[in-house]
């Protein structure tokens, strides 16, 4: 597991980080609603990545037409 503070490796089942010595332990419920968050995030961006394309897109049609 990497600590978040210094970004040192450390074993999977530290508790402390070994270079830094602050407290690591992340209850696995956490690091799972994490990643679910993470994924969750991506997906919003890119819908907004295609929104703001369509957006763009409307906005050169309708300059055109005009």
């Amino acid at each position: 597991m990497r600590c978040p503070f210094c970004l040192k490796e450390n074993v999977a089942e530290a508790l402390v980080c070994d270079s830094c010595t602050r407290d690591i332990a992340v209850p696995k419920s956490l690091i799972a609603e994490r990643d679910e968050l993470v994924r969750k995030r991506d997906i919003v961006r890119q819908e907004l990545l295609t929104a703001r394309a369509e957006l763009e897109r409307l906005r050169r049609q309708k300059i055109r037409s005009a």
